[in-house]
């Protein structure tokens, strides 16, 4: 059993002033299997291309295993190129038969490996290249984000293979996933680093703890100070006044008062009271250090708000024998569905990649997103019907985020402050959008869609990328809220506690 040692890591991009890492140790076990979890843009992806060696960095990474790193690169003149051609360069000396049984444990055919990269669906795709990454000897494996944008199915899969394995890091925000598969966690807290013996679930019931201890220990020391600060206020200001009436005594109406004695009581009763002052300050001073640090890397989770519009109709959006396809195909999309939402309800739609569930979003959404489209059967609105959208796609973001705002009609301030509560860094405002992480981009969709008020929220797999801390308040929100929603999102556990509905295409 090997080490990997972090000693006194410290990194951050150049000109940028904001540290990812500032002289981070730890060290874990290369046969472990472990969960890599944090906040979005807190540097999970950027510490797994440290550790393959990418940037330049200060301090120590220590292994004698080699990195290998999921996802694969592939461009747009690769997707023509079976993935039997893509090996050497994804994986030089890479044995092609142990690609094929490890494809085995995936539930792929032989075929797929010789078929045009392309022409496989995102699982397929996703299988194929894991079956690369594991068919090494030797290697620790750096695991990013596996099943985001798979179906349910292909997610079980990989859940499964994942837990037959060790010896890699696996950056997820699905809690499933991770308790199915982890054994340790390695956890970007809010200025520190920790390793964990566990799953998910043991992490966050200590980390609930953890954080609940750190907010009554808070408490009691600003309690603590906010008493100190007033006794050694009132013990101030009774020396301060004792001081400037030294003499101690009214000369018009104590003619013959000892003068000397009176001001030597006085002066020492003064003296003890700065001292009694001089003490509080020293407690408070300890109390602080002490409270110092407490707070640091407690998670806080504002509370969400969306402004719902109420229609005048109780059926919002109906379907009878709906059949869609493209033109220019025979392929029929859809194929005969029914289907309907009513206000307050909560419709997740679920089925394989491929099964139609966004070509149906973007029929109910119309204009440009159902272009092309060749629709047979009945698709209703209610009229005068308001839907606020949040694409699976996020390529298309690019700018300011005030442009954003502006080009969405949105209320700027109000949209940082959405925005701020979902964790996004001050220093983040100033970026292109371009250059933000990819959780970073689902979250302005989610803040441009919550402040957007609407009769009909359509949200298309927007969990994908969201960390586990966002996932949550966005789950309050909904389930507070109630708010009429269409939705894909793959995460089962988010699924079970915020639909009303689930429609099998």
């Amino acid at each position: 059993m090997a080490q990997i040692s972090v000693n006194d890591l410290s990194f951050c991009y150049e000109g940028s002033y904001d540290y990812i890492f500032e002289n981070v140790s730890f060290t874990v076990d290369t046969d472990w299997k472990l969960g890599f979890i944090g906040r979005n843009g807190k540097g999970k992806t950027t510490f797994l291309r440290l550790l393959q060696g990418k940037y330049e960095y200060s301090g120590t990474i220590s292994s004698n295993e080699p990195f290998d790193y999921f996802p694969y690169e592939y461009g747009e003149a690769d997707l023509a190129l079976p993935a039997s051609e893509l090996l050497e360069r994804w994986k030089p000396s890479c044995e092609e038969w142990r690609v094929l049984r490890e494809m085995d444990e995936l539930e792929l055919s032989a075929e797929d490996l010789y078929r045009p990269f392309g022409e496989l669906s995102l699982g397929q795709r996703t299988k194929i290249m894991l079956a690369v990454l594991f068919s090494g000897e030797g290697d620790f494996l750096l695991i990013d984000e596996p099943t985001n944008n798979l179906d349910a199915e292909a997610r079980q899969t990989i859940r499964g293979y994942l837990a037959s394995k060790k010896g890699f890091i696996l950056v997820s925000h699905d809690a499933a996933l991770l308790d199915a598969v982890i054994d340790h966690v390695l956890v970007l807290n809010r200025s520190s680093i920790e390793v964990q013996a566990g799953n998910f679930t043991s992490w966050w019931e200590n980390k609930e703890k953890a954080d609940s201890h750190a907010r009554r220990e808070n408490e009691k020391h600003l309690k603590e100070i906010s008493h100190m600060k007033q006794a050694a206020d009132k013990v101030s200001r009774w020396a301060d006044k004792s001081e400037n009436s030294k003499i101690g005594h009214d000369p018009i109406k104590e003619r013959d008062h000892n003068v000397v004695a009176a001001r030597s009581y006085v002066g020492g009763k003064t003296k003890k009271a700065e001292a009694r002052a001089k003490a509080f300050e020293q407690r408070m001073d300890r109390s602080i250090k002490q409270k110092e640090g407490l707070m640091n890397d407690v998670e806080r989770e504002f509370d969400l708000k969306i402004t719902t519009l109420e229609h005048f109709k109780k059926k919002l959006v109906r379907c009878a024998d709906l059949s869609i396809s493209y033109s220019g195909s025979d392929r029929k999309v859809i194929d005969g569905l029914n289907f309907e939402i009513e206000q307050g309800e909560r419709v997740f739609l679920s089925g394989g990649n491929g099964c139609g569930k966004s070509t149906l979003i973007k029929a109910i959404l119309g204009g440009a997103y159902s272009e092309g489209m060749e629709m047979t059967g009945v698709l209703e609105k209610a009229s005068g019907l308001i839907i606020s959208y949040v694409n699976q796609d996020t390529t298309r973001l690019a700018g300011s985020l005030r442009g954003y705002a502006s080009e969405n009609g949105l209320d700027y301030t109000l949209f940082l402050s959405l925005l701020n509560k979902l964790d996004f860094d001050k220093v983040q405002y100033e970026k292109d959008l371009r250059d933000l992480s990819e959780g970073q981009k689902k979250k302005v969709l989610i803040a441009g869609s919550l402040i957007t008020p609407a009769h009909l929220y359509i949200w298309d797999e927007p969990l994908n990328y969201i960390d586990v801390f966002s996932r949550r308040q966005i789950e309050k929100l909904i389930t507070e809220y109630q708010p009429t929603m269409i939705m894909v999102e793959h995460d089962s556990r988010f699924r079970e506690k915020t639909a009303t509905r689930v429609v099998e295409l």
